[in-house]
């Protein structure tokens, strides 16, 4: 059996953690990819007041921080399994012993960060309705299936960009033709 050395695990770790996070996580990773993009200064200082009603917003939406947790092992017993940690159960012990504590230790990092984002781009006013709607029993069902949507998001998006590739890629060879363009971006000598 081969194992991987540590810088291997590394990187691969890194390359896959963040996209995961992003998905099962977060739970609003495709809507926090919206403001993300969207944000006009994410650098700026949010109004304090302003950034206390989004972290409250946004904490509201992710739900129990335990149950959103506890909702990732799974995922990321596969993700340790990916990088090179192919026993499922020295893999779940991976997950329990240092990632689900690691991240628990640093989930008010996130919600703070998230609170940053929403606070740059939501108002006040729409914050507060945001956060009366997660109060709701329908917005605490929403909270507690986020993971399991973000997921289904993920995979619906991925079929969907396979789908649809191989006709991109021919209109994209049509397109650089047309241009007389050469592979590799220089322009065919005229």
């Amino acid at each position: 059996m081969v194992v991987p050395d540590r810088s291997t695990i590394a990187i691969g770790l890194r390359m896959r953690l963040s996209t995961l996070l992003v998905s099962l996580c977060l739970g609003t990773a495709l809507p926090g990819a919206v403001l993300a993009q969207s944000a006009p200064n994410p650098a700026a200082a949010p109004d304090p007041a302003l950034l206390k009603v989004a972290r409250e917003t946004v904490a509201q939406m992710q739900g129990d921080r335990t149950a959103t947790l506890s909702s990732m092992a799974a995922p990321m017993v596969g993700m340790m399994q990916q990088i090179g940690i192919k026993e499922p159960d020295k893999a779940q012990v991976l997950v329990q012993e240092v990632v689900l504590p690691t991240l628990t230790a640093h989930y008010d990092e996130l919600l703070d960060i998230q609170a940053r984002g929403f606070a740059t781009v939501l108002g006040k006013d729409d914050l507060q309705a945001i956060a009366a709607f997660y109060a709701t029993p329908a917005g605490k069902h929403l909270a507690a299936a986020q993971p399991q949507l973000a997921q289904a998001q993920l995979t619906g998006m991925q079929q969907w960009m396979q789908a649809v590739m191989p006709e991109m890629q021919g209109k994209i060879v049509k397109a650089v033709q047309a241009h007389g363009w050469a592979p590799g971006g220089q322009a065919k000598p005229r």
